[in-house]
């Protein structure tokens, strides 16, 4: 592919402004190099071609879905990318021929139907299918496998290279064949690994397993051995395991019939997908459009003991909140900026705060994380709005002792700091704001 370029006359307005194409792509501050007149583009894209597009569109196979064909079409595809939009967000707009010359690219090298399916919903007119599937913004890319949508949604760089290779990716064997049982011995335990003997690769019980790993590869190391191989671990038949992170962590059996998906399924997500996530600012803008608030502990990222501690503590005490507030770890030296909203620094850490999009508590003492009941009165406080209240007007009267004065202890709460990681109005229309919390 070439570069291109787009002319900016001096005199004359840009409909976008730099910042904003930045911002479009995906692309960070190198991501391209600027003078006063011309600004290049290291991808496939600019006005010229948008414009261009408007007037001779690019011949492609991108199917427009409706609830007359969607279920049909998903269901029968390998892989598809479907792009939900609305015609009048210009962000749509300016994807429209980027999404079709992929499409292109992409057909050239799995010509087979149903191999990858690049599709279409058009929001405004489906707004049954837009609500279905929870859009929130405009475009939206997802992912199907056989019909399932995929949990994470194509965030990259909108570019022909860029959805091109994530679509590659996506075709890509996930499965790690291993060739002499030693290679397990020699995993990486930090690492959360799946594996599944098996007597031989054309099986049920292997395509169950395949079906369940491209959809788990990025929660999990998927792994498989065949044959005499794997003879030894077969000795009651095929067998898949989970070897949990940890050195002397033992081993998990999968109990379940192996051409069960559903079953299988369930089992691995509930070993590859933790209770309590790491939040970095790869996967930042994802979990914030998960909507729910965020109980975090900032810990060093050498200090496992707090990290093992505030785990253990949250599936003791939290694993009924589990649908009403994200756990999340981070790493203090990279978030920085978040603890210095709430006036700590690394050298605090561990420090456990929730952040509800709009503003940040701090959880009073870390030593107080093994106390039974005192975490999960911290997350009943948020959703019963008392940390909020407290914030504004001062602890409550019920909780001052008597004979206590009231002391004024109002004040304002620290403002959201991860809100920050949400999607950006200069790379998507937004259609709903979060309420206050």
């Amino acid at each position: 592919m070439v570069d291109r370029t787009l002319e900016i006359q001096e005199g004359v307005q840009s409909n976008i402004a730099a910042n904003e194409w930045m911002n479009w792509l995906g692309m960070n501050s190198t991501g391209f190099v600027m003078n006063s007149t011309r600004i290049h583009y290291p991808f496939e894209m600019c006005t010229s071609s948008w414009v261009s597009w408007l007037f001779n569109p690019a011949r492609s196979e991108i199917t427009s879905l409706d609830s007359g064909n969607i279920d049909d079409i998903l269901n029968n595809a390998d892989v598809a990318l479907v792009n939900f939009y609305a015609d009048w967000c210009r962000f749509s707009q300016m994807l429209h021929p980027i999404f079709e010359e992929a499409s292109n690219v992409i057909k050239e090298e799995y010509p087979e139907k149903n191999q990858v399916v690049f599709a279409r919903v058009d929001c405004d007119q489906h707004s049954d299918i837009a609500q279905r599937y929870r859009i929130s913004k405009y475009p939206t890319l997802k992912l199907f496998r056989n019909g399932m949508m995929m949990k994470r949604e194509y965030r990259g760089q909108r570019s022909v290279t860029a959805i091109a290779d994530y679509i590659r990716q996506q075709k890509s064997n996930p499965i790690r064949e291993v060739q002499d049982l030693e290679e397990i011995s020699s995993l990486d335990r930090s690492r959360r690994n799946i594996i599944g003997y098996f007597e031989q690769k054309d099986s049920d019980n292997y395509r169950t397993f395949e079906r369940v790993a491209n959809i788990l590869h990025d929660d999990c190391v998927f792994l498989s051995a065949f044959g005499a191989i794997s003879k030894a671990e077969r000795f009651s038949g095929d067998n898949v395991i989970y070897k949990p992170p940890g050195e002397n962590a033992p081993d998990m059996v999968y109990l379940g019939s192996l051409t069960n998906f559903d079953l299988i399924y369930a089992w691995t997500q509930d070993k590859c997908v933790p209770l309590v996530r790491e939040i970095t600012f790869e996967n930042g803008e994802e979990l914030t459009e998960e909507g729910l608030p965020f109980l975090i502990l900032f810990h060093m990222k050498d200090d496992l003991e707090s990290l093992e501690k505030f785990q253990q503590e949250v599936a003791r005490q939290l694993i009924g909140e589990k649908g009403t507030i994200n756990f999340l770890h981070a790493d203090c030296d990279k978030f920085r900026h978040p603890l210095l909203h709430i006036q700590k620094t690394p050298a605090d850490c561990p420090v456990i705060a929730i952040d509800s999009f709009r503003h940040m508590y701090v959880f009073p003492d870390f030593s107080d994380l093994s106390v039974p009941g005192k975490l999960k009165q911290f997350v009943l406080d948020l959703h019963s709005g008392k940390l909020h209240r407290e914030f504004h007007h001062g602890p409550d009267p019920t909780d001052v002792a008597p004979g206590q004065p009231i002391q004024d202890l109002a004040s304002s709460p620290p403002e959201s700091s991860f809100q920050k990681l949400a999607p950006s109005e200069h790379r998507y229309t937004l259609l709903r704001e979060k309420d206050e919390l």
